[in-house]
């Protein structure tokens, strides 16, 4: 049995999220001189393959969402730092802004649930970005529970955008891996010799 790259197996739903049109709700290619941007949120590079793949297949500009102060490497602070700052409504500063957001008529939103919900840094894009008449499709990665209140938030969040329904996709290779990691450890373990 071959390997398969995590690049591989994360781009091929994203490939066929592509092929099969959105979910065979409209064609994926812009028309006309529509222009379309694909802003993104990505911790541990699921979201930003299928937003790479989005940018080249669509083609469209690249945005990536970005906190000034960036989360922390280990995936379990990180989680405890979302969690307090998503019960607090905390919306950090980000590090840039997409300039001349007029331009565009189509935002495809791209970000994973974290705690059944939007990463605070995506509310931040939407506090800090007006998105009025804009269609937005978003894309959304989960680790198994699917998008939570992600929509009914991203449509409080920008109440005069024009949500699409949202692709999502189960993309959980972190916890998955150290959930693996500890079991292993608990086997490999030596066992206390009883008294």
């Amino acid at each position: 049995m071959t390997a398969v790259s995590r690049r591989a197996a994360i781009g091929a739903p994203a490939a066929l999220m592509l092929s099969a049109g959105a979910c065979g709700a409209q064609p994926i290619r812009p028309a006309g001189g529509t222009r379309a941007l694909v802003a993104y949120f990505s911790r541990s590079g699921n979201t930003r393959v299928i937003a790479g793949q989005l940018h080249r297949e669509l083609p469209a500009e690249l945005f990536e969402i970005r906190p000034a102060r960036p989360y922390p490497e280990d995936y379990e602070q990180t989680v405890a730092q979302a969690s307090r700052e998503r019960e607090a409504g905390f919306r950090p500063d980000l590090s840039a802004r997409v300039q001349n957001l007029s331009a565009y008529d189509v935002v495809w939103l791209g970000f994973p649930i974290w705690g059944q919900s939007v990463p605070p840094p995506v509310r931040a894009f939407l506090a800090t970005h007006d998105l009025a008449g804009k269609t937005v499709r978003p894309f959304v990665t989960h680790g198994g529970y699917g998008l939570g209140d992600s929509l009914s938030v991203l449509r409080a969040d920008a109440p005069r955008a024009r949500f699409e329904a949202a692709v999502s996709m189960e993309a959980d290779q972190e916890r998955r891996t150290m959930n693996q990691v500890r079991e292993w450890l608990a086997k490999a373990r030596p066992r206390a010799a009883n008294p």
